[in-house]
């Protein structure tokens, strides 16, 4: 029933060869080269966050090199340690690669939670409408009206320091984002001449939207979730800068090492410059990358 409807859409995003949308999008994708290096990118970051035990030179946190630190001078790189030691002696590249792993944790979990909790209270409002658009919306609204940063800041302070605080924290700012965006997908697809001939069938509801109406409003959804990933690695660092992270001093976080580094700056910038460079890159490749795919899906996109 939906043929006729979807097919000039699915000629306008593939033009004249007659592949598949998503296949259209994948080769759009593979021709933008910022979506190449965002792609590269954030698969170095997965890459090194998973194989951190792997690949690190030296246990986390180890402090076995302390008698080396002097209250005038850090390590810099050696034979032992490529970029030197940190204010605790411990290994700077050793805890670089496990800040990674924490930030994609916390980034990927956190994003989760809030693209399935944002997109459940999307398809109530624009799925059922009425009523329960009307309370949904007005709570997403309030939510909305509350800086993004300042939310996630108010919600880990409320409930302690600790990495499922943080969690739980970015997630609660991402949720009204989500939220929005779906909702508003799902009531372009509402007026679209298959959803009228799916109702006028008889088809209920609840079949309609999670069956025709959500598959064909994921698309910006998608895009959303990577750009935010982006956000969430800043406000995972921002969180663990104001103190607000795991509490306990063994675990690798890139805010953390920023705080550490700010007494040392004279001594050793490079304990503050190595995970900034961490952070803005890592934020860089997920932008690239969801760029890259809001362009990719859009039919009328160019490339």
């Amino acid at each position: 029933m939906s043929a006729p409807v979807v097919e000039p859409t699915v000629a306008e995003a593939t033009g004249a060869d007659g592949v598949g949308p998503w296949h259209a999008a994948w080769r759009r994708l593979r021709r933008n080269p910022a979506g190449v290096v965002g792609a590269v990118i954030v698969l170095a970051f997965v890459v090194v966050a998973a194989a951190a035990p792997l690949l690190a030179p030296h246990r986390p946190a180890s402090a076995e090199w302390f008698a080396q630190v002097t209250p005038t001078t850090v390590p810099g790189p050696s034979a032992g340690h490529p970029l030197g030691l940190d204010s605790f002696g411990s290994d700077l590249l050793t805890q670089l690669l496990y800040g990674a792993r924490s930030s994609l944790v916390i980034g990927v979990v956190s994003t989760a939670v809030g693209l399935a909790v944002g997109s459940f209270l999307g398809i109530l409002a624009g799925g059922l409408g009425g009523k329960v658009d009307t309370v949904v919306m007005r709570v997403v609204d309030v939510l909305l009206s509350i800086p993004s940063l300042l939310l996630a800041v108010s919600v880990a302070a409320l409930l302690g320091r600790s990495s499922l605080s943080v969690m739980l924290a970015i997630s609660a700012a991402q949720v009204p984002i989500f939220a929005r965006l779906l909702r508003a997908s799902l009531l372009a697809q509402r007026g679209q001449d298959y959803v009228v001939a799916l109702r006028s069938l008889g088809l209920r509801r609840r079949r309609i939207v999670v069956g025709h109406m959500l598959p064909n409003s994921l698309g910006p959804v998608l895009v959303q979730a990577t750009l935010t990933l982006a956000t969430a690695v800043i406000e995972v660092a921002a969180l663990s800068f104001l103190g607000l992270g795991d509490p306990n001093p063994a675990v690798a976080e890139w805010g953390r090492m920023l705080v550490t580094a700010q007494a040392r700056l004279d001594q050793a910038p490079w304990l503050a410059i190595y995970p900034g460079l961490a952070i803005a890159v890592t934020a860089l490749g997920f932008t690239l990358l969801g760029e890259a795919l809001r362009e990719a899906l859009d039919p009328r996109s160019g490339r």
